[in-house]
């Protein structure tokens, strides 16, 4: 299965022009509690599906409330600047879309 079919909300948006953040929302606990359980997202995932280097990724928090985790890092480049192709940050979910999990 993959992360875009098990996850309810899965987005990214601007965390402040320098920093990208993830979200990504379950409304089933089993699945969210699987995930969780199995260490699947770290720093050595984000980093290859988002080609950075781990020191870029300031935080994976995982928060039981909302059944969800939030994924922050660095952007290459600052919002708005030359070479930014995506001024909002709305689209970086993408390489977590495709993330095979086995539940």
């Amino acid at each position: 299965m993959k992360l875009f079919d098990a996850a309810a909300v899965l987005r990214s948006k601007n965390s402040g022009p320098f920093e990208i953040t993830v979200d990504v929302l379950f409304d089933d606990p089993s699945v969210y509690y699987k995930i969780k359980e199995q260490g699947l997202i770290n720093k050595e995932l984000v980093s290859r599906l988002y080609n950075i280097e781990q020191d870029n990724i300031t935080q994976i928090v995982f928060f039981d409330q909302a059944l969800g985790f939030k994924i922050t890092f660095a952007r290459k480049v600052s919002s708005g600047t030359f070479l930014d192709r995506d001024v909002y940050g709305a689209q970086q979910h993408a390489p977590l879309m495709e993330l095979e999990i086995n539940l």
